[in-house]
């Protein structure tokens, strides 16, 4: 490097190191407090908050879309583009691309699994994908999920049924379910001799369900059917490790609630499901057990993926337990308030083990939530995400743990304005 770009290191390491050491303060003074006395206090997150360098005149209620990433790693993945356009086939292929091993090797850490079952994608949608592509069906075979999964993920199905004949089968269930329980014994009553794969969410992205995970991999299982999780919401949003669900493959992504760079994310294959999962791109036979087949994309940058690692320390040094418990406390401040509003429905659980930080606003009869949505928009620069659905439709209210309580309150003054 010369000087110049010395000093441009120089300057990036000092910004990052800066913010993660605010967190590592915020954290260390926070003592022998739980999750939920901390998680209503606000100079602690005003701390947290610090760290990132979102636009505040705009109340952002979608990330469940994507999040903002703290500055540290938007300055690891600067610093990465700035070193690679130095010389792309020296400093890219043959330095920055070497470094996703230690990327993976925290992910593992961070998932609970082995790395060689971690392959880096671009999103949850990509890495899905090649677990339902890559298993084996034939004309006929069914494949269960439930018609609030991603559309995403539910058109991938849609067309192995166009063009193999296999047989899509869906389940639904009302929001709010009335228990993990219900949940289970809907996905084990709608198995059937045919049954040859099962897809769920762990966490939907519409009314934030949490799904008893690792039951139904138990009863999939006894019977011999893989089981595809879509995690696309749930890694870095509440606590829990791959290895506790026992499930066969999960994709996410990490630019939603691990704060990694856009176009990030991971795919899981249980070890002994590497060789006979194909990848979805062309890997060649000596990569049949090889996890870094799911990664075969082609040319592309390596500033994404290593800057994951600087999304990881900031979660680990704020604490999944704190994230999650403050998560809850900005979704129920809203909720809680706007229940009592006539127009208003809750259709997230209530339960904590059932829902999280994402939350979901049904509305009355006759109120347009597309309009709605653009009114919040446009009146009071709060954006919000309008999910329509056959059985239900309303606003899907995602804060992060940089809003703050005045954003919660403008929200639900907007709310209450507007539905009069």
């Amino acid at each position: 490097m010369n000087r110049r770009h010395l000093l441009r290191f120089a300057t990036a390491v000092m910004l990052q190191s800066h913010a993660i050491d605010r967190v590592r303060a915020a954290t260390s003074a926070a003592g022998t407090r739980t999750p939920e006395e901390i998680a209503a206090d606000e100079d602690f997150w005003s701390e947290i908050r610090a760290a990132f360098s979102v636009d505040r005149n705009v109340i952002n209620l979608n990330n469940g879309y994507v999040s903002p990433s703290p500055r540290s790693v938007q300055d690891a993945m600067r610093r990465y583009l700035e070193y690679t356009d130095m010389g792309p086939y020296h400093t890219m292929v043959s330095v920055l691309e070497r470094q996703v091993e230690s990327v993976r090797r925290r992910l593992a850490q961070a998932a609970g699994c082995d790395p060689e079952e971690i392959a880096i994608t671009r999103n949850a949608s990509e890495a899905l994908e090649n677990a339902q592509y890559g298993i084996d069906l034939q004309r006929g075979d069914e494949v269960l999920t439930t018609d609030q999964d991603y559309p995403r993920m539910l058109t991938t199905f849609a067309q192995r049924q166009r063009r193999e004949g296999i047989v899509l089968k869906t389940i639904s269930f009302p929001v709010p379910p009335p228990s993990l329980d219900y949940l289970y014994r809907r996905f084990e009553q709608a198995v059937t001799p045919r049954t040859k794969m099962i897809l769920l969410c762990h966490i939907t992205n519409r009314t934030g369900q949490i799904f008893p995970v690792r039951k139904i991999c138990q009863m999939a299982h006894a019977r011999n059917i893989p089981v595809i999780v879509d995690g696309a919401h749930a890694f870095s949003h509440f606590p829990f490790k791959i290895s506790d669900l026992d499930c066969d493959y999960y994709g996410t992504s990490l630019h939603k609630w691990t704060y990694a760079p856009i176009g990030t994310g991971f795919l899981y294959v249980r070890k002994s499901r590497i060789a006979s999962t194909w990848s979805m791109m062309a890997s060649d036979r000596t990569q049949d057990n090889d996890i870094r087949k799911f990664e075969e994309i082609g040319t592309h940058p390596a500033a994404n993926h290593n800057a994951i690692s600087e999304a990881l320390i900031f979660n680990e040094n704020l604490g999944i337990d704190r994230k999650a418990a403050r998560l809850r406390y900005l979704r129920d401040r809203w909720a809680n308030r706007l229940a009592q509003h006539p127009k208003c429905r809750i259709l997230h659980s209530p339960d904590p083990a059932q829902s999280c930080g994402i939350g979901f606003l049904g509305l009355a009869p006759g109120v347009d939530g597309g309009k709605l949505r653009e009114t919040l928009w446009n009146k009071y620069s709060i954006i919000t995400t309008y999910m329509p659905h056959d059985a239900y439709s309303g606003l899907r209210i995602t804060p992060n743990i940089y809003s703050t309580i005045r954003d919660i309150d403008t929200f639900s003054d907007a709310m209450e304005k507007e539905l009069v």
